[in-house]
């Protein structure tokens, strides 16, 4: 079996363990990381021979920009003090709690290796949290949270990781030089975000085309992540700024084909990387066992601390920093973006596993310093490293679905049913009032008024029930009724005249072309 080979069983596996996980209840990511540790064992399967230094920008910006789609920035900037507690500083602190431990454990280890390796399993993994959080019902308010700390606790991370690198290739390492280049590196890629979004958005507004502004969408996570990197900015950050700038701006209400077409695109790339991302992780499972051959035992002991400390950590933090939260936010207004019980917090503890991120800042370690060394360590960090990788995400990742049942943590769908019952009527309202401007001005005639009228009150109805009363409600049912019926004929009746085209493909005198465009067009009808 060949690398190329291998690359589609990943793929082909990213897809099987969606509809697999939802059966079982498990998320897709854990089930993608425990088929690579499968493959990985198997003799006829080769290790994984992908360069370190492109796992990051190969991988980050899709899954980044990917994941800004599900958010917004407005929900960030309201929330940013619980955001930067988990994103900033638990970072920091379990940088500093991990590079005490590993220092004080393993022989000879230098404090700017030990750093290195803290900075790397510090963050936990956006697309592991967001794709557990995602299906297990829980309060929006959690979700968006485990969001924020997984989009922006990257930044912190790779920084850190990059000067503890760095000091230990040189052997020079200054806290105020540190400092200086996390500044500079956040504010160079805020600039380089908002000015490639910027440009997307207007190339966007040039091209007009869908397929071309998807097209397009792609490119742009991936130029800011090479840009800023290439002046020593925050890859990671400038990403985020530049989906965040072109989410906001490109928000045309008429663009109903485009958004279609980009919520499609964007979820097929999100499932595929996300699978490449995750099956990579048990794919190097192999490798890595190789790299501390003979003292095995002595290893596991290590990795069992730096996990213990990983895990302990961010218990020790929560605690106290969302009481702190709750307490700012005048003691935990309900929709505060905050843990609101003991229960939440536990859940948001249980909830931290590291993912590709670490992953590609631990094969991207280099193999010698200046002076040709060996780098201090690099096995041994490597280890650690995927200890707390697998352990975190594989047992933690299978058992938080029963964490969050025992605890009963669920969504508040009341309040989820009162927002959708807020904006429904918000929307009848705006088209009522467009309704009568348009009667106003064209003097419609009244059974086009009425017709316009019920049609609209149908749509508040399907989006929310209680959006009507008990009268409108129950002709609206009536209605329904009746509709449905209609289109389950009319897409039998869709469906014959899309297989009767699809038959004339067979015809040799029949030009494809003209086929193709009669077969758009029903298909058109159709999603209408």
């Amino acid at each position: 079996m060949d690398q190329f080979v291998l690359l589609m069983l990943v793929l082909l596996g990213a897809l099987i363990t969606v509809p697999v996980g939802d059966r079982l209840g498990l998320p897709a990511p854990v089930l993608m990381t425990l088929l690579g540790i499968v493959l990985a064992v198997l003799p006829f399967v080769p290790d994984v021979d992908i360069p370190p230094g492109v796992v990051l920008p190969l991988l980050l910006p899709p899954l980044l920009y990917a994941a800004v789609q599900r958010t917004s920035w407005r929900q960030f900037a309201a929330n940013w003090q619980p955001i930067f507690l988990l994103a900033v500083a638990l970072v920091f602190v379990t940088t500093a709690a991990v590079a005490v431990t590993a220092h004080a454990l393993v022989p000879g280890l230098p404090l700017a290796a030990a750093v290195a390796l803290g900075a790397l399993v510090a963050p936990p993994d956006p697309v592991a949290a967001t794709a557990v959080a995602g299906r297990l019902g829980l309060p929006r308010r959690m979700v968006s949270l485990l969001e924020g700390e997984g989009l922006f606790n990257d930044v912190t991370a790779i920084v850190l990781y990059h000067v503890a690198i760095a000091a230990v290739v040189t052997g020079v390492f200054s806290w105020p030089g540190a400092l200086a280049e996390l500044v500079l590196s956040a504010v160079v890629a805020v600039l380089v975000g908002l000015a490639l979004g910027w440009l997307g958005a207007w190339l966007m507004e040039l091209l007009g085309d869908a397929t071309l502004q998807v097209g397009l969408s792609l490119l742009v996570p991936f130029v800011a992540y090479a840009l800023a990197d290439e002046l020593r900015g925050s890859g990671v950050l400038a990403v985020l700024t530049s989906a965040f700038y072109l989410g906001d701006r490109m928000s045309d209400a008429d663009d109903v084909v485009g958004r279609f077409a980009a919520g499609t695109f964007w979820q097929v790339v999100d499932t595929l990387v996300t699978g490449i991302a995750f099956g990579l992780i048990g794919l190097e499972l192999h490798s890595v066992f190789g790299t501390v051959h003979g003292r095995l035992w002595l290893v596991l002991g290590w990795s069992a601390a730096v996990v213990g400390v990983v895990v302990l950590v961010r218990l020790l933090w929560l605690l106290p920093a969302a009481w702190l939260a709750r307490k700012a936010s005048g003691g935990g207004k309900e929709d505060a973006e905050i843990p609101l019980t003991w229960r939440e917090t536990m859940v948001m503890w249980w909830a931290g596993m590291r993912g590709v991120a670490s992953v590609a800042l631990v094969l991207a370690i280099p193999l010698e310093i200046h002076d040709g060394a060996p780098f201090p360590g690099r096995s041994v960090i490597v280890f650690v490293a995927f200890a707390v990788i697998l352990v975190t995400l594989v047992a933690q990742g299978l058992t938080l679905p029963w964490l969050v049942t025992k605890l009963g943590v669920k969504a508040d769908t009341a309040a989820e049913r009162a927002l959708e019952k807020t904006l429904a009527v918000r929307a009848a309202k705006a088209a009522r009032r467009r309704l009568r401007e348009i009667d106003e001005a064209e003097d419609l005639p009244d059974e086009v008024v009425e017709a316009l009228d019920r049609r609209m009150t149908d749509l508040g109805m399907r989006i929310s029930p209680e959006a009507a009363d008990d009268e409108r409600r129950e002709a609206y049912e009536q209605r329904a009724r009746r509709v449905k019926l209609v289109r389950r004929v009319q897409a039998e009746m869709m469906s014959a005249a899309r297989q009767a085209v699809l038959d004339a493909r067979r015809d040799p005198n029949a030009d494809p072309q003209v086929v193709s465009r009669v077969l758009r067009q029903l298909d058109a009808r159709s999603l209408r």
